[in-house]
Parts: structure tokens; sequence; C-alpha cells
């Protein structure tokens, strides 16, 4: 369960590591502070909860990510797609809807199930079907 705290720090990036300019040099603060402690156990708990939803096969792909912002951001946009995927996806859903009849070789249980899968997949992506065209 993500809370707002942890919320907060995936969707505006966490405040740590410090950095400062030491002699023209960029040095990374080491933390000290009970309140930066928090805020780095915020971030990893943030972190691996995200990486608690990624499917295992993909996980591997993801790990190299340490900071949760970019991880939602990387996840987002490998399994969000862009406009043109989803109307794709959309259109195709709706004709494999509009053709959706019982096999031969399926009982009626098996073909109601195989179409409220198609209007749950229709309504994820924002396409309205009267009940009327369901029943």
């Amino acid at each position: 369960m993500i809370d707002y705290a942890m919320w907060e720090v995936i969707e505006n990036g966490a405040t740590l590591p410090k950095k400062t300019m030491v002699e023209g040099v960029m040095t990374v603060m080491p933390i000290t502070t009970a309140e930066d402690k928090a805020q780095r156990r915020l971030e990893v708990k943030a972190r691996s909860n995200l990486m608690m939803g990624i499917p295992y096969e993909y996980q591997l792909k993801f790990n190299s990510i340490k900071d949760a912002k970019q991880l939602l951001e990387a996840v987002e946009k490998r399994f969000g797609g862009n406009a043109a995927t989803k109307k794709t996806q959309r259109n195709l859903l709706n004709r494999q809807y509009e053709n959706c009849t019982t096999l031969s070789s399926e009982m009626l249980d098996q073909t109601f199930d195989r179409l409220q899968k198609l209007v749950s997949q229709l309504e994820l992506l924002d396409e309205k079907l009267s009940q009327e065209d369901v029943n």
C-alpha cells in the first residue's frame, strides 16, 4: 500500500542525495540527520513498492533505476503506450467485441467470460459501451 508521503516521493522525486560544490568539485553529502534518513527510507520503500508491481520477467530491465520517480516514468513509458498504440488496441478490441460469437467447442459460461474480458479491456481504454449493447 502506497501512502501519501510515499506517493509524494514518487511524483516529485527524492530530495536526496544532497550535493554541494566544494572548490569547484560537486560532492555528495552523506546522510547524517534523522530527517535525511527518514527521507531515504521513504525513497527506498517507494521504489520497492513500484518494483513489486512489475512482472517478474521485466524486473531485471528496471532494476538499475535507483530513483522512484524515474522508475515510475520508465514503467509508464514501457507499459503505458502512446495514443496511437491505444487507438489501435481499442480498434482491435472493438472488432473482437463486435464479432464475438459462441464457438462450437465452448460452453455458454466460457463465451460469457470471454465477452466480459473484452468489455473490461475496452473500459480500461475509456471506450464506453452501453449496457444494451453488452446485453
